[in-house]
């Protein structure tokens, strides 16, 4: 199985971690389905050297549910004044593909597949194409794999169980894609 991995991903120079946030309620006033990616961290990471080599942060402003909820707010530390003059979907998702332009080709990594499915459905609310191509590699699952763990563990349990402290703010993007590109000697199976 994970020669049959090797194989598939490692075509890619580059590991491309992306982490994130996006508007939420815990009281439904914001369903799943009007969602909207209020942050993005990203995080290249070198194939060969497993070490992170560069990073992307943006702040988006939301329109379907432009007021942030107290939930949010408390859950990702994102306030409204971060958002309320970002750029809007898709001016941070151009900002977001020029700056992969420099790693292509890379493989979109995400703890979970919830990242993928949040960017395919702003991409469809906003009418813009989905930028990433077909491949992406769930490291939640890859982490349990190569470990050997019968489960798929949360990122900031996947760390503990590595012996790394998490750093800087769990539930912010940059902070979250920073610390899965610390994950990758793991989650290849290196250590």
């Amino acid at each position: 199985m994970m020669n049959q991995f090797m194989e598939e991903y490692c075509q890619y120079p580059y590991f491309l971690i992306i982490d994130l946030e996006a508007t939420c309620c815990n009281r439904q006033s914001v369903t799943r389905n009007e969602m909207e990616i209020i942050e993005i961290g990203a995080v290249i990471v070198d194939r060969d050297s497993l070490s992170a080599v560069d990073e992307f942060q943006t702040f988006i402003q939301p329109v379907r549910h432009p007021q942030l909820t107290p939930f949010c707010t408390e859950l990702t530390s994102i306030q409204q004044s971060e958002v309320a003059d970002a750029p809007q979907f898709p001016a941070a998702l151009s900002l977001l593909t020029e700056w992969m332009a420099s790693y292509a080709p890379a493989l979109f990594c995400s703890w979970g597949d919830y990242d993928k499915s949040q960017f395919q459905q702003d991409c469809r609310y906003h009418q813009i194409p989905y930028p990433f191509p077909s491949a992406h590699l769930n490291l939640k699952k890859q982490f349990s794999r190569a470990q050997g763990y019968p489960k798929n563990y949360g990122m900031a349990r996947a760390l503990k169980l590595a012996g790394i402290s998490l750093e800087g703010t769990h539930h912010r993007g940059i902070d979250d894609a920073r610390n899965m590109a610390r994950l990758m000697p793991w989650i290849m199976g290196k250590k």
